[in-house]
């Protein structure tokens, strides 16, 4: 069963330890963060009173993290999965219950090319494709799909 609740500080040692697993982040095309720098992060998006953040449990577990924000101007939307929760449903079911808890639309996303698993969550929930980014990273340029749910 998925749950979803405010992050609270006590989760951040598991958050922590999931955006720092090597086989995620190559998934993300998302470098992690050490310690520190993840902390700071956090007490950003908990101070910031026009971003949402929730805690994704599974059964009870801490599974990952959902969340939305003001990027450009536009709501951007974005996850992260804790690999022992991978294959089963936990993103699809997270998405679709937070865009009931932010109703904000559009909402934009994206996801990396070659992450097809985060693509199909995105349009299982009602997200269309609408363009391609490149980002400059130190390993190279990775592009991303961009994604709007209208409505």
């Amino acid at each position: 069963m998925i749950e979803l609740r405010p992050v609270v500080e006590s989760d951040l040692d598991t958050l922590f330890a999931q955006q720092h697993d090597p086989i995620a982040n190559e998934m993300a095309a998302f470098a992690a963060r050490e310690r520190e720098p993840f902390m700071a992060h956090w007490a950003a998006i908990l101070r910031d009173e026009r971003s949402m953040a929730r805690t994704i449990l599974c059964d009870g577990a801490i599974a990952g993290t959902i969340g939305s924000w003001l990027q450009t101007g536009e709501r951007e939307v974005g996850y992260w999965i804790g690999r022992a929760f991978w294959g089963r449903g936990v993103a699809s079911a997270a998405l679709a219950a937070f865009l009931k808890v932010d109703t904000s639309r559009p909402m934009h996303a994206a996801a990396a090319l070659h992450n097809i698993g985060s693509q199909r969550v995105l349009l299982k929930c009602g997200f269309e494709r609408s363009g391609m980014e490149r980002y400059d990273d130190p390993g190279g340029p990775v592009d991303f799909v961009v994604f709007i749910l209208r409505a």
